[in-house]
């Protein structure tokens, strides 16, 4: 069945935000909205986003740090929406991890065109936004299930955010502490040790693919396909 990429887009402008938005809607999207850096997170922590189109001025968080924030912790694309037009902010937004850069005012469907593109380079074309899929190892993000050799894995929610979380930044070494911090919002209550349960676990379900789990001795955990 065909996926329909989720874009969320960030700006204060609110004029300018539904004018993205019904274009986006137009060409079949769906859209979530945040007109500002904390409200961007908080959707970034709940929904399965494909690509983020966003504003650099605004306050408190703006552009520059928000597409940093991203970066740190996945690699879901982003594509910067400014009147900033020097060269100096341009090549500042592609050094954080911008995948593309559009320059107000702008034309909507250029604007669409750069979205469409972004997409197919990141690979996650229309047939397959929301399937992960690395040797015996499925994952459902649409219905939240994990497969391994066709059958189905019973994970915990925090199992599965988890690996989900690792996979999309596959190749990145998370300390215990960053893991606690993201994915369990620094719960007085839990420690590294929290941590270590969850690895532990997921990788025994797991079973095979659990090789993608790696420890890296002293410092924490990364997804990486170790073949």
């Amino acid at each position: 069945m065909k996926q329909t990429p989720i874009i969320l887009v960030v700006d204060d402008e609110k004029e300018l935000l539904q004018l993205v938005v019904s274009y986006l809607e137009n060409e079949k999207y769906v859209v979530y909205t945040a007109t500002d850096g904390y409200e961007a997170l908080q959707t970034l922590e709940t929904e399965s986003i494909d690509l983020v189109i966003l504003d650099i001025m605004m306050e408190g968080i703006d552009g520059f740090e928000l597409c940093k924030r991203i970066r740190e912790s996945s690699s879901i694309p982003v594509v910067m929406l400014t009147a900033k037009s020097s060269e100096d902010d341009r090549i500042r937004g592609l050094k954080l991890g911008a995948d593309d850069y559009v320059i107000k005012p702008f034309s909507p469907r250029e604007l669409m065109a750069r979205v469409e593109a972004v997409l197919r380079r990141m690979h996650v074309g229309q047939t397959n936004l929301h399937t992960i899929e690395i040797a015996e190892l499925l994952i459902d993000k649409n219905g939240r299930k994990v497969f391994v050799d066709d059958q189905v894995v019973n994970l915990t929610r925090k199992e599965y955010d988890l690996l989900v979380f690792l996979y999309e930044s596959s190749g990145k070494v998370f300390t215990r502490d960053h893991l606690l911090v993201r994915l369990w919002d620094v719960d007085h209550n839990k420690t590294a040790r929290t941590v270590d349960t969850h690895i532990k676990t997921l990788r025994l379900k797991l079973q095979s693919a659990g090789r993608f789990i790696q420890t890296v001795w002293g410092v924490g955990y990364k997804f990486e396909d170790p073949s």
